[in-house]
């Protein structure tokens, strides 16, 4: 797995507190928040694409779900992203979803864990984030669903 630069890793801890700051509201109404969970973005790489671009692929964890997601480069923001795209990983093709964020932040997303209410900490949800995206980035792994 790649290192990250320090720039990269802030924009990471800007767009989890954006995530936060939009959706926190509508997070504590569902039903299975977990009050001991935070909003951080995990375990993101570089993802070289066809055409040359790079995206930095990873986990969101919120209090309430797991996303993949997929942040576009900087030099895809010139122009307008489409509503969804499709990621190929080495575990298969996933379908995401197009955010924008109040501070202009563009992501892409897909839900890949709901309902984490019986982990017990940050800690414990890092660690998951990890398994699951060294998954969902191995090629052995069942095909993601479109």
């Amino acid at each position: 797995m790649q290192t990250l630069t320090a720039q990269q890793y802030a924009s990471l801890t800007e767009l989890a507190k954006q995530y936060r700051d939009v959706h926190i509201r509508s997070l504590k109404q569902v039903g299975y928040f977990n009050p001991r969970l935070a909003v951080d973005a995990l375990c993101f790489q570089p993802l070289e694409q066809q055409g040359g671009d790079t995206l930095l692929v990873g986990a969101l964890i919120t209090p309430c779900a797991m996303w993949l997601v997929a942040l576009p480069s900087d030099s895809s923001h010139e122009e307008p992203l489409a509503n969804t795209m499709a990621l190929d990983l080495p575990s298969g093709r996933y379908s995401l979803s197009y955010e924008q964020l109040l501070d202009g932040s563009k992501l892409y997303k897909r839900i890949i864990l709901d309902d984490l209410s019986d982990l017990v900490s940050m800690q414990e949800a890092a660690q998951l984030a990890q398994r699951m995206m060294m998954r969902i980035m191995a090629s052995d792994t069942v095909q993601g669903i479109e």
